[in-house]
């Protein structure tokens, strides 16, 4: 089964796709993890991805495909979870022309959404284990009090992404609805597009997937 979640940046997408490939054998296909692997791998790809990073600029559409080509040459587990791409309408239409050429389907657009008021209190309030990763959030799941965290059981530093404060947010989302937002359009046209809370508990959003992917 192949998947793509929609949403605007802190929507959880991420979250939900770990947990995705825990539990269903999934590939996680993040375009920024796919470029950073590619770009440290010797191959003529990689080579590519890294002549165009080191001159600053923005890496294809047609680079980007070929990536994703290699991954779905590579053996698929049990699907893959499409995070960050596509993000337009062109490269929607290029993955859709890619899976055929792939014998691959499409199977499902999940659309988590969010409240952009209850986004940006969720988002400027939260922190993350440097040594993990693990989440915390001040009104939530505040950083314990000794310091520890809970998933690792190690004293580190609890860090804020830099662009993680009100105004880059609201950047964040702007840039997001005037790309990406026309994907939900256009994959309710196709008929593949289930909309979910976004803001509900971890396990309350792994529940409406589930639903959604097991129908």
């Amino acid at each position: 089964m192949n998947i793509i979640l929609l949403g605007p940046p802190g929507a959880g997408k991420g979250t939900q796709a770990h947990h995705l490939v825990a539990t269903r054998d999934m590939i996680q296909l993040s375009t920024g993890d796919m470029l950073r692997e590619a770009k440290d791998s010797g191959t003529e790809m990689g080579k590519r991805v890294a002549e165009v990073m080191a001159r600053g600029e923005l890496v294809t559409d047609e680079i980007v495909i070929g990536l994703i080509r290699e991954k779905l040459e590579c053996g698929k587990g049990g699907g893959f979870i499409f995070d960050g791409f596509p993000r337009t309408l062109p490269q929607a239409d290029a993955l859709g022309q890619l899976l055929s050429e792939c014998g691959e389907t499409l199977d499902a657009v999940i659309e988590m959404q969010v409240d952009d008021e209850a986004l940006v209190d969720r988002i400027t309030a939260r922190s993350t284990c440097s040594n993990c990763g693990e989440v915390y959030n001040d009104n939530t799941k505040p950083i314990p009090a000794d310091g520890v965290c809970t998933k690792c059981g190690e004293a580190h530093e609890f860090t804020r992404r830099a662009d993680d404060n009100e105004e880059a947010l609201r950047n964040r989302l702007m840039e997001y609805y005037k790309k990406t937002s026309p994907l939900v359009g256009y994959y309710y046209a196709k008929d593949m597009l289930s909309r979910i809370n976004g803001l509900g508990s971890v396990k309350d959003v792994q529940g409406s997937i589930a639903a959604i992917l097991d129908r």
